[in-house]
């Protein structure tokens, strides 16, 4: 470092040819982690598929949190069911955006981490609409994870959630947006 202050017309930060290495290691964490907790998600549908009756309620933690299998066709708490097809593709854009973006744009750690959640959350329920009944583009999403009797989820739901309120919560803080 000594070396490099002695010299003039060295940059002491890193040079623009460090940022692009960086940038193709975080598109590659934002797709481990999204290939990682689509599989989980996915999983864990299939362990619910498995084990659970229809309708069937099964408390886990008193009334707060429980199971209970459900097939959602529409979107967040059920919401624009008739809508199937427009919310699996509206689902497919936003993915590609997202994707799209952090293969051309430096972001930090945290920012690929949440939007690798983020992304496998949305794989994780895209898969569902694939492959699901009553069929391609319309499959109905498996939901399994009761909320205090108000709504139903999945892990897809809980790390959309999760990593969207981190995202929030970094920018209210004013994290650094490269890193």
């Amino acid at each position: 470092m000594r070396a490099m202050q002695n010299q003039t017309g060295t940059s002491l930060t890193h040079s623009a040819g460090s940022a692009a290495p960086r940038q193709k290691r975080r598109a590659a964490l934002v797709w481990l982690i999204a290939l990682a907790t689509m599989w989980i998600d996915q999983i864990t549908k299939l362990l619910a598929l498995r084990a659970l009756e229809p309708g069937r309620e099964y408390p886990l933690v008193g009334e707060l949190i429980g199971l209970r299998l459900v097939r959602n066709a529409g979107a967040a708490f059920s919401s624009l069911g008739g809508l199937t097809i427009v919310v699996t593709m509206l689902a497919l854009v936003i993915v590609a955006a997202l994707l799209r973006y952090v293969h051309t744009r430096s972001v930090t750690r945290l920012v690929a981490c949440c939007l690798g959640f983020i992304a496998g959350g949305a794989f994780g329920n895209l898969v569902d609409r694939f492959v699901r009944e009553p069929g391609f583009l319309r499959g109905h999403v498996v939901d399994f994870i009761d909320y205090f009797g108000w709504f139903v989820g999945n892990v897809a739901d809980i790390a959309i959630v999760l990593a969207a309120l981190v995202l929030v919560f970094a920018s209210w803080r004013g994290e650094p947006s490269d890193g």
